[in-house]
C-alpha cells in the first residue's frame, strides 16, 4: 500500500507557473510508474503526464506538451509536475497516481493508488 499526498496547487493568472508535488509514504515509489491526471468540473478525469520507474520515459497529453514537465526523485519518494504558460483550461483538480503496469499508460485504470488531489485555478 502506498499513500500519496499532492501539494502546490493554487490560484495563478494565465501565463503563470506552478509546481505540483506528490509525496509518497508506505512504500518506495521506485516500483511504480507514476502519473498525473486532472478533472475539471463536469468533465471526466483525464491523463496529463506519466513517467516510468527509472524516469527514462515520459508521456504527455497533447494539450500540455511543451508546457508541463513531469519528473521524479526516487530517493526522496516524490514526483513533481512543473507547469508553465498556464491557461484557464488547465483549471482542474490534479491527482497524482501510482501504477504497476510495465509501461506508462494514459488509462486511469492502470493506476492503483491515488492522492486526494490539489486544486489548480488559472484566471484569465
Amino acid at each position: 500500500q502506498v499513500q500519496l499526498v499532492e501539494s502546490g496547487g493554487g490560484l495563478v493568472q494565465a501565463g503563470g507557473s506552478l509546481r505540483l508535488s506528490c509525496a509518497a509514504s508506505g512504500r518506495t515509489l521506485r516500483t511504480y510508474i507514476m502519473g498525473w491526471f486532472r478533472q475539471a468540473p463536469g468533465k471526466e478525469r483525464e491523463f496529463v503526464a506519466g513517467i516510468s520507474r527509472s524516469a527514462g520515459s515520459t508521456r504527455y497529453a497533447d494539450s500540455v506538451k511543451g508546457r508541463f514537465t513531469i519528473s521524479r526523485d526516487n530517493g526522496k519518494n516524490t514526483v513533481s509536475l512543473q507547469m508553465i504558460s498556464l491557461k484557464p483550461e488547465d483549471t482542474a483538480v490534479y491527482y497524482c497516481a501510482a501504477g504497476t503496469t510495465m509501461l506508462v499508460t494514459t488509462n486511469f485504470e492502470g493506476y492503483d493508488y491515488w492522492g486526494q488531489g490539489t486544486q489548480v485555478t488559472v484566471s484569465s
